[in-house]
């Protein structure tokens, strides 16, 4: 039986368990995926300890991503993002991949949205971070927005830099430019926390127009102001469930070399919201 896991802390209100299980049980894997919750500072420990108990892969959360570099060979696209949240143990060393960026960019996909134009990322923390790789890898002009201007500067310029032909435009501004930069976006993603907590959103809902495609990392509660706001508006919107799902379905294929039953792991997250 192999072992696949989230590490993680905490961890104990994860749904990365019931949605991978599911994909082992439709598709008759043996294998199981359980929970790892070291010390905030252990996380590379713990990626040499999964290691010698034969681990197959895991998933890294909040606060490891950054950590675990330091143990894994990461892939490209992790490497320039600077987080992993995906491991394959079958290299030595292990592998460390970055599959937020693919949720993203298969989560407006999935819902019919033409990655083209431009978008803007409110947010320049670990999620947005993804985010701006992601819109950036695809061609979109990308608009960073955050609270503290110089952070949305620092991730334009690393974006950038990973771009030295000059394929991609990426800037970075503070909140005070979101009502202007929205009203011209064709994409915006909310990669902060605003909306979990309490029913608010991080962009006037005026500013929202119905030729803009609308997702937010948000996952709880699903429907956030955000959104709610950017239905009346008759924009696309995309729940951050989509995003946490599709993060997922890339890492159960880099591990399993099988195409992930998608329908399935999304009815066992959805259940759980």
């Amino acid at each position: 039986m192999d072992v696949y896991g989230l590490l993680g802390n905490p961890v104990e209100h994860s749904l990365s368990p019931p949605m991978h299980e599911a994909a082992y049980e439709t598709l008759d894997i043996d294998a199981r995926y359980v929970t790892f919750e070291p010390d905030e500072n252990a996380g590379a420990r713990a990626v040499e300890s999964a290691a010698t108990l034969d681990v197959a892969g895991l998933n890294v959360t909040i606060p490891f991503k950054q950590q675990v570099i330091e143990a894994v060979d990461p892939a490209p696209l992790a490497e320039r993002i600077g987080a992993v949240n995906t491991i394959d143990f079958s290299t030595d060393p292990p592998t460390g991949y970055n599959t937020d960026a693919a949720g993203v960019v298969r989560s407006f996909t999935h819902h019919g949205v033409d990655l083209t134009g431009d978008a803007v990322v409110v947010g320049a923390g670990g999620a947005g971070r993804a985010v701006a790789f992601a819109l950036a890898d695809e061609g979109l002009t990308v608009h960073i927005t955050n609270r503290t201007e110089s952070k949305a500067d620092d991730l334009a310029a690393a974006v950038a830099a990973s771009h030295p032909d000059g394929d991609s435009a990426v800037m970075g501004y503070g909140l005070d430019a979101l009502p202007d930069l929205v009203a011209e976006a064709d994409l915006l993603v909310n990669a902060t926390s605003v909306g979990m907590e309490e029913d608010r959103s991080p962009v006037p809902a005026d500013v929202l127009h119905a030729d803009l495609a609308v997702l937010d990392a948000v996952y709880s509660p699903l429907e956030t102001r955000l959104l709610d706001d950017a239905a009346a508006a008759g924009a696309t919107t995309v729940d951050g469930a989509w995003m946490l799902l599709f993060q997922g379905v890339e890492a159960f294929e880099q591990w399993t070399g099988r195409d992930a039953p998608v329908a399935e792991m999304n009815e066992a997250l959805r259940t759980r919201v």
